[in-house]
């Protein structure tokens, strides 16, 4: 059987060639004779790795001068709760809007610190599928502290293409859908992203503020989470995930010699474009999201017969394609098709579905 493709939602897949030269080096990085896990985070071999992936993010991303760019602990859950901490008080209002299961998951974390959480805005279940209400119905506070928002919802395959037009910092928790397409950073305070889907491996975050937003920490706000401290240190007040650190820098060389983030986002668009094609042209398969909604990242798709969701993914994994399974929260399929995912992928997976139909 050739390589399998793996449409799982993360960790995610990796690049192949990334992975091989991983492999490579394994054992003898940067030809020292021992692996990049071995090495000091000190090392100024280490230290010249480090900085050229945050150099390497910053080109991808055009990240401006006056943001710093944080690898930190705990993945993009660990920034659910450093968010409000370093950029809210404990007695402000905060905005969220909730497009989501993750979105759930953050607005749950941030009434931990702040007195009131305003939830702006909820999902909509509409004759068209599951949508986002337009930003003239949200009931944003006249003096939050910050407004967060999930662009691209991982779970439920719903994304916002918008970046909503708010008199307050930004936070966006861009976990699965950073690095997909070109982005306008200026239009942000913070943007954060666990690793594990278009970065590298699980671990590790992202996270990017706007300097006036440093130096704003709760009291109480753990030492290692504090962005101030984080900035201060360049991201190693103690150990960092120094492999995923090195893998990451590895993706970010990689996405640069595919085009960089303009290419890639002109792949992702094309990828998507021609699964959705599919489903909607197809009595047997059905997406449950809004079109105006719909994600470039994960495709959750339903079958008619939920009794053949087994057999489906049985057939779909002999055939190498893998972790097609839908979130447990919400049933169904889902097909991750991130950066790392070439069309072929997305033609395999086709001609695997319309078999599939005819067959049953």
């Amino acid at each position: 059987m050739s390589a399998p493709f793996n449409f799982s939602a993360g960790p995610a897949m990796l690049p192949a060639e990334v992975m091989q030269q991983a492999q490579e080096e394994f054992l003898n990085w940067n030809h020292l004779g021992i692996s990049v896990m071995e090495i000091s985070h000190r090392d100024p071999v280490f230290v010249r790795m480090a900085e050229q992936a945050e150099q390497d993010l910053r080109e991808l991303m055009a990240i401006p001068d006056n943001y710093r760019v944080l690898f930190m602990h705990g993945g993009g859950r660990g920034q659910f709760s450093a968010v409000p901490q370093n950029i809210a008080g404990p007695a402000d209002t905060v905005d969220y809007l909730n497009s989501g299961i993750w979105s759930e998951f953050a607005i749950r974390e941030a009434e931990k610190y702040v007195n009131h959480v305003n939830v702006v805005a909820s999902t909509l279940v509409t004759e068209q599928g599951k949508a986002i209400a337009a930003q003239e119905n949200w009931q944003l506070s006249p003096h939050a502290a910050y407004f967060h928002y999930c662009p691209n919802e991982t779970v439920d395959g719903i994304a916002l293409h918008q970046v909503p037009d708010v008199a307050v910092p930004i936070v966006a928790d861009m976990s699965s859908n950073i690095l997909s397409e070109p982005l306008d950073v200026s239009k942000f305070g913070v943007i954060y992203a666990g690793a594990q889907k278009n970065i590298g491996p699980s671990g590790l975050a992202i996270a990017i503020i706007r300097d006036d937003l440093l130096g704003h920490a709760q009291r109480n706000t753990s030492t290692i989470m504090d962005y101030t401290v984080q900035a201060k240190e360049g991201s190693m007040y103690n150990t960092p995930n120094t492999f995923a650190w090195y893998l990451a820098g590895l993706v970010f060389q990689w996405l640069k010699r595919q085009g960089g983030v303009e290419a890639i986002g002109q792949l992702n668009r094309a990828k998507a474009a021609k699964l959705y094609e599919f489903i909607d042209q197809s009595s047997f398969y059905h997406n449950p999201v809004h079109p105006d909604y719909r994600s470039i990242m994960n495709v959750p798709f339903l079958l008619a017969d939920d009794s053949l969701n087994d057999i489906f993914l049985q057939q779909a994994e002999a055939a190498g394609l893998l972790g097609l399974k839908g979130h447990r929260f919400v049933g169904g399929m889902r097909a991750s098709i991130y950066n790392a995912m070439p069309m072929a992928g997305i033609d395999a997976l086709l001609e695997f579905m319309c078999e599939f139909e005819r067959k049953v």
